[in-house]
């Protein structure tokens, strides 16, 4: 790696978020306390505390919120390469706690981060980056977006990898198109899907089934929830049990997970170290509110290191 590249860029949205605070149905809350959201920029954060560079890459409206945003990420050691777009807003979701359960709403049609562009995309080849990470929720907010992502996909120079975290959401996907999202998937390096989401977008079920649809990544991780995740690659097949936490809360387990694998991939480690470490960054994540824990089972996720 040059002085000039970066190990990992991350491109997606990253939105305001207000949480009711004391926690309460959102009705009857009179405050509401400022957080972010977006699983790319997590990614980024996450990878950034476990040693590697990351740059951040989307566009934020040019308001307060984007301000916000910009200062969060930033202030994790993320070096944030976005276009702030005077047209449009920043996108922003509200987290409803009820009894039945939490729920969150969306306020992000229309945002800058659901318009990208393809000055994005040259941005983010500027960094030369060893790696390049996204998710399914990116070419889901606008078939702008899903124009940008396929260039992006293309226009990678030989010898950098793709990163893809299927993360489905059913509000997005639904009028998406599934063979898009396969086609991407089969076009990356390492592949993160659940057994769920395979089911939900293409009807497969069982790990094997999801292999034989995903099958062009080098290496494809499924995730099964409480009963752990395995890997299919060029160790074979590597399996790994879920943490024993209690959880808090599931938001951004997943994330941490992406970052705990990465990690150790772009190091060199075996499935096995990566899932054992990616399961950790997990378990920390589900045993914490919000999306950023600083340990998982003893692994310090803090590097002094600011680029």
């Amino acid at each position: 790696m040059t002085s000039q590249s970066v190990d990992v860029a991350c491109l997606g949205e990253t939105m305001l978020l207000l949480v009711p605070d004391p926690p309460r149905p959102p009705e009857t809350a009179e405050v509401f306390r400022r957080e972010i959201g977006g699983a790319e920029s997590n990614v980024a954060i996450g990878l950034r505390r476990l040693g590697a560079s990351t740059t951040w890459h989307s566009a934020l409206g040019d308001d307060a919120f984007g301000d916000y945003v910009l200062d969060r990420v930033a202030g994790q050691g993320v070096r944030c390469v976005v276009r702030r777009d005077p047209d449009r807003p920043t996108g922003l979701y509200v987290k409803e706690l009820r009894p039945e359960g939490t729920s969150v709403r969306y306020y992000r049609s229309g945002s800058a981060a659901a318009s990208l562009e393809e000055r994005d995309i040259a941005a983010i080849l500027e960094q030369h980056p060893r790696w390049i990470h996204t998710t399914g929720i990116t070419p889901a907010l606008s078939q702008q977006n899903a124009s940008v992502v396929e260039l992006l996909w293309r226009s990678a120079p030989e010898g950098t990898r793709l990163s893809l975290d299927i993360n489905f959401r059913a509000a997005l996907h639904h009028r998406g198109s599934p063979e898009m999202l396969l086609d991407l998937a089969n076009r990356a390096d390492v592949v993160f899907c659940g057994e769920d989401e395979a089911a939900a977008l293409w009807g497969h079920r069982g790990p094997e089934e999801v292999r034989a649809a995903i099958h062009g990544p080098t290496t494809l991780v499924v995730k099964q929830g409480a009963r752990g995740a395995l890997a299919f690659g060029i160790d074979g097949r590597s399996c790994h049990p879920a943490p024993t936490v209690e959880v808090v809360e599931p938001v951004g387990a997943g994330d941490a997970f992406a970052a705990g694998f990465l990690s150790r991939h772009i190091e060199g480690g075996s499935d096995a170290e990566c899932l054992a470490l990616s399961t950790a960054c997990a378990g920390a994540a589900l045993g914490v509110r919000g999306d950023l824990p600083d340990r998982a089972s003893g692994v310090e996720l803090v590097s002094p290191r600011r680029d």
